[in-house]
């Protein structure tokens, strides 16, 4: 999968690659074509259960269509943010932290 592309563009081109329908695949997700046809065309988001199950259809890492996923949810945000570089940079040092928090406190006994 192309880091550059998004999400609904991945998931467009895996669905056409196996020659499946939208309907079928709408149907897996249990929503209208047309909702998919909107994440596909990145009108509309998907959400992380839909993203489980695309992952299981398509028999491809879990992990890899999360990133994909996630990674357009936070360049989404950013995108109109002069200093979206320097926000990414702060959250992700905050993601450490409370990861190290988290796992320090998970080690404590009661």
């Amino acid at each position: 999968m192309n880091s550059k592309s998004t999400f609904g563009a991945a998931i467009r081109a895996m669905r056409k690659e196996r020659n499946l329908p939208l309907r079928k695949v709408a149907a897996v997700l249990d929503i209208d074509p047309s909702t998919l046809s909107k994440i596909e065309r990145n009108e509309r988001s998907a959400n992380k259960v839909m993203v489980l199950q695309l992952a299981e259809l398509f028999e491809m890492d879990t992990d890899e269509l999360l990133v994909s996923f996630l990674s357009d949810k936070v360049a989404n945000e950013l995108l109109e943010e002069e200093n979206s570089e320097q926000v990414l940079k702060v959250a992700e040092e905050k993601i450490e932290y409370l990861k190290s928090k988290n796992v320090k406190q998970g080690n404590l006994n009661f």
